[in-house]
């Protein structure tokens, strides 16, 4: 198996924005096997279904996709791409992508190995439903101040 490409030295500080898509940019193009690709696949499946969507680099150098909060992350190992969606147990999976981390209340994830073949519109599916989730989630915790009004009832 090929090593893994030298990431950055680790930061406590996550990197976002163009700086964080170029260093997933060079860490796609350092795995130079399937996972490069399948990762490269994934990422534009995200970017196709969630245009405005945020690309950071976290926790050692796993890109991770937010909309309105975290979505998922795309990690990769010498036998697997890993895309964990940090509230999948909250998602419909009615194609069940969803074959990792199936034990937990919150967490679910999608092991990729070589050769596995990616339903990409139900990938979408999922990316967008977790999107909804977030903005949903999002809303319900806005203070009292920013909510909108309801009018009262005529006396």
């Amino acid at each position: 198996m090929t090593a893994l490409p030298p990431m950055p030295a680790p930061s406590a500080e996550p990197v976002s924005g163009p700086e964080a898509s170029a260093l997933i940019d060079a860490r796609i193009a350092g795995l130079d096997d399937w996972r490069g690709a399948m990762l490269a696949r994934v990422r534009a499946l995200i970017h196709e279904a969630l245009p405005a969507v945020v690309e950071e680099l976290k926790w050692r150098g796993t890109p991770v996709w937010s909309q309105d909060g975290f979505l998922c992350t795309g990690e990769t190992y010498k036998a697997v791409v890993k895309l964990t969606f940090a509230h999948g147990a909250a998602l419909a999976d009615p194609a069940g992508l969803f074959n990792a981390s199936l034990e937990g209340a919150t967490r679910r994830a999608i092991d990729l190995h070589l050769g596995d073949a990616l339903d990409a519109a139900a990938f979408q599916a999922l990316v967008q439903a977790a999107a909804q989730r977030n903005a949903q989630a999002q809303s319900a915790r806005k203070p009292a101040s920013q909510a909108k009004a309801k009018p009262r009832p005529a006396a």
